[in-house]
């Protein structure tokens, strides 16, 4: 036991490339991917996508996280695409998890790839440092991948923390050190600090984290509102959420997006996109035991325009075909007719479907529907993905489902803002 908090934050490096190289290595390829030059993201064929993760080689490259898959292969002609597994993803990181819960019950999630863990109550008669090499250690040498850990008394520190140095680091952001180790770095490095904040704070010629912790309250207050209150704290690492167990730390919303490598020009093909999208959302949803109660859609045009639209509904629900119906009204609604080129769809407002009591006013036959998705759920979970596919995929060249991991699945921070 601590006598301050000590928090952790478990960082996988380049997780889903990791993760696709672990997986191949451990049924049988010798080929590393995190040892030349690899991407995960997009589609290898047809050159569309953009670039979710890369190896160390790739950076050599310059290639970059986000980056379309066409303009990283003219900077590197033989890069080795792979298009991404989500399920794999949630298998690593579920084990992953496993293995944190050998030392602390106290775990939140912050992504699939990363987490905070309390240790603050710990029995464990090693220091930080030890604890966190001794985690370190066992997931490279159980599940084969390598993690950055970040030590300090609360999570933003910890965070910051674990993103010094990479990869396979141990690092600390104690108070005493967050102006030789935090103040120097650029203010885009401060947690919460993104493209549109980073440049007004600039132009304030507040140009590193330092220059931020110092800086003149009130001034922030008018540019920023509540908000500039919550950057001087965080620049002066000051926050004190919680950690939030599992059994807190349920899912807000489930979402799935996919950007089209074509323009989609009619509520047709746009309406095959949404149904590839709801399946796996809808999916995720009953594995979850959850019914959603609001549901929206997100559009994107081939100019970057983005526009939204969402409904509550008056009753939950986890139908496929609900959710899919639901999507398209909105979709109806909301396109203007300009060319899209990515598409959205989120459900949230989740509850347990245990405690919901069927009303005078759900669809009819809404037994009959239950007990078709389930049906679906267990063949595809036995057979695969694709053992059953709806009709209107055959030779449309969409993808029957699309996606999977939602970034937004988990309470973030939000506990924080």
């Amino acid at each position: 036991m601590f006598s301050k908090r000590l928090i952790f934050h478990i960082d996988v490096n380049s997780a889903y490339l990791s993760w696709e190289a672990c997986h191949r290595l451990q049924h049988g390829e010798t080929l590393d991917l995190r040892e030349v030059p690899s991407a995960i993201g997009g589609n290898p064929k047809n050159r569309h996508g953009i670039i979710l993760a890369k190896s160390i080689p790739a950076k050599k490259y310059n290639i970059t996280t986000g980056e379309s898959l066409y303009t990283a292969l003219k900077k590197c002609p033989n890069l080795l695409v792979v298009p991404p597994k989500y399920d794999l993803y949630m298998k690593c990181s579920n084990s992953m998890m496993s293995i944190l819960k050998e030392y602390s019950p106290q775990i939140q999630r912050f992504s699939v790839d990363e987490c905070f863990m309390d240790l603050t109550y710990s029995n464990l008669n090693m220091d930080p440092i030890s604890i966190a090499t001794k985690i370190k250690n066992q997931i490279k040498d159980t599940l084969g991948f390598t993690v950055n850990i970040g030590i300090s008394t609360n999570k933003l520190l910890a965070k910051m923390a674990s993103d010094f140095e990479k990869p396979d680091k141990i690092h600390t952001l104690y108070e005493n050190e967050i102006k030789e180790k935090m103040w120097p770095l650029p203010i885009e490095d401060l947690f919460m600090v993104g493209r549109s904040t980073a440049p007004k704070l600039r132009a304030l010629n507040i140009n590193t984290i330092g220059d931020l912790a110092h800086y003149d309250l009130d001034i922030l207050k008018y540019e920023f509102k509540s908000f500039g209150l919550t950057l001087l704290n965080y620049a002066n690492g000051i926050e004190n959420s919680s950690v939030l167990s599992e059994s807190h730390n349920t899912m807000k919303s489930i979402g799935n997006s996919t950007t089209i490598a074509y323009d989609i020009t009619n509520k047709e093909d746009a309406y095959k996109i949404i149904l590839s999208l709801v399946e796996t959302v809808s999916i995720r949803l009953r594995n979850s035991d959850c019914y959603c109660k609001v549901i929206s859609i997100h559009v994107k045009n081939s100019s970057f325009m983005s526009y939204s639209k969402q409904i509550k509904l008056f009753n939950p629900t986890d139908s496929t075909m609900s959710i899919f119906t639901t999507c398209c009204k909105l979709l109806d609604k909301l396109w203007i007719g300009d060319p899209i080129r990515h598409i959205g769809v989120h459900v949230s407002d989740l509850s347990s479907n245990n405690t919901y009591q069927i009303s005078l006013f759900d669809e009819k036959h809404i037994e009959k529907t239950k007990n078709l998705d389930r049906t679906i759920d267990e063949i595809r979970e036995k057979f695969g993905d694709y053992s059953v596919v709806r009709g209107t995929f055959v030779n449309s060249g969409i993808k029957p489902l699309c996606g999977g991991v939602g970034e937004d699945d988990y309470t973030i921070m939000s506990s924080i803002l």
